[in-house]
């Protein structure tokens, strides 16, 4: 039985959204892996399929906040096409290590295919308030800060904090979310 606490039952609130790689493997230090998810979101926002009010992409996991009409639907759509391309792309350049312990890390009953790239789920949160909107958004404008990687979040390229500080972002988001 799934845990209903997990789920995304009223599309009419966004969530808060975490998707984790394998065995915590840090794919997302190479920033053409970085970029098939950000052209992802493009692709699911230009389409009006997703809306997205916020990210930020670490080397093994990505935060995002978004709401659309099939928003598991878009999740697993957008998890199954990153997936693929970030397979297709390490294979195209020949990196064995990785590709290795993304097969190692497979789960068992993933028969279908040699490697896993995400783990299963995405621990989706309902966002209520105002309150709760702000509290997940600089939850992960901050975690690369809290991981001493940069001292302002701003100084993360691969976020959404320059987008809610008037500055430019990688990829565009909605800010106005009341």
């Amino acid at each position: 039985m799934a845990r209903t606490r997990y789920r995304i039952f009223d599309t009419a609130y966004p969530y808060f959204l975490t998707c984790s790689v394998v065995g915590w493997l840090p794919v997302f230090t190479r920033p053409g892996c970085v970029e098939i998810v950000l052209n992802s979101w493009r692709f699911l926002q230009e389409s009006g399929r997703l809306t997205l009010f916020g990210y930020v992409v670490l080397e093994n996991h990505v935060h995002f906040v978004a709401t659309g009409e099939r928003l598991a639907d878009e999740v697993g759509d957008f998890k199954s096409f990153t997936a693929r391309k970030v397979i297709d792309w390490l294979q195209a350049r020949g990196e064995a290590t990785i590709l290795a312990q993304l097969a190692r890390e497979k789960a068992a009953h993933k028969t279908d295919r040699p490697f896993q790239l995400w783990q299963e789920g995405s621990h989706p949160k309902q966002i209520t308030s105002d309150e709760m909107m702000v509290q997940k958004l600089e939850y992960m404008h901050n975690n690369p800060v809290a991981r001493g990687y940069v001292d302002d979040p701003t100084h993360w390229r691969y976020s959404s904090a320059r987008n809610y500080h008037g500055l430019p972002g990688l990829i565009p988001v909605t800010t106005d979310w009341t």
